[in-house]
């Protein structure tokens, strides 16, 4: 198996546009399931790609193996993680298409994720998503002239439905910004694994009572399909930043 330092987890829309750079399929079996990737050619290089969701987006957030994902990229040497994200606003300013690279994590989703059911190992989550990451995320974006927000709360909820009105309001008394269901669950495995990790959250609806409209799957996607490319590039962008450290 040939040894990766930097892989890209493309989210709802995202996955679908990484792939269409990409190659060949490699597989990583462990002891959680198989890790699904396709090879990128980067920067004179390559790069691992996860299309979280699977090919046609028929992964649904609480099916997804997160566990086999964050074990395969430790098993095939990968240092630095940089994930996508579609979410909900839980701020009234941060409306759709903002884009914010979040610092912290509310996990609400009851999953428990976690590499060591077999042993005791207590992992510090000071920083749960990685600084080198996060820094990479952000000069990307100075360099692109991308307009992103450093920092946030990203609130992880299990899906795949989406939130209640009360539950957004209390989300963000306990100082959330943004929603989802997925980053935090990989945040928790990516530490333990020992990978940096960072994401960018982009708002593709405001939470329930947020919004005079009900909330469907195909706003989402169609956010996705008219913004996307930012998202993308800012995912490209940031991983040949850090090809230039990891190497």
């Amino acid at each position: 198996m040939d040894r990766i330092r930097v892989a890209l987890i493309g989210g709802s829309g995202i996955g679908a546009m990484l792939e269409k750079h990409c190659r060949g399929a490699v597989r990583v079996p462990t002891k959680f399931g198989v890790l699904r990737a396709r090879e990128m050619p980067l920067a004179g290089s390559t790069v691992w790609v996860v299309n979280r969701h699977g090919p046609g987006h028929r992964v649904p957030p609480h099916r997804v193996n997160y566990r086999a994902v964050a074990e395969g990229l430790r098993r095939a040497g990968c240092r630095i993680a940089f994930s996508s994200a579609a979410v909900g606003s839980l701020r009234a300013d941060w409306p759709v298409e903002t884009l914010a690279i979040p610092d912290d994590v509310l996990d609400l989703s009851g999953r428990r994720p976690t590499l060591y059911d077999d042993i005791v190992c207590h992992t510090d989550f000071t920083q749960p998503f990685g600084p080198a990451a996060r820094k990479a995320y952000l000069d990307a974006a100075s360099n692109l002239g991308t307009a992103v927000h450093d920092g946030g709360v990203y609130v992880t909820g299990n899906g795949p439905r989406f939130e209640t009105p009360h539950e957004i309001r209390w989300m963000r008394q306990q100082g959330g910004d943004v929603v989802g269901m997925t980053a935090g669950t990989e945040a928790i495995l990516m530490r333990e694994a020992g990978i940096a990790y960072a994401n960018a959250s982009f708002v593709t609806n405001l939470g329930c009572g947020l919004s005079t409209t009900p909330i469907t799957d195909e706003e989402v996607q169609e956010v996705m399909r008219r913004s996307g490319k930012r998202v993308l590039d800012l995912m490209l962008e940031a991983a040949r930043l850090a090809l230039e450290v990891v190497r």
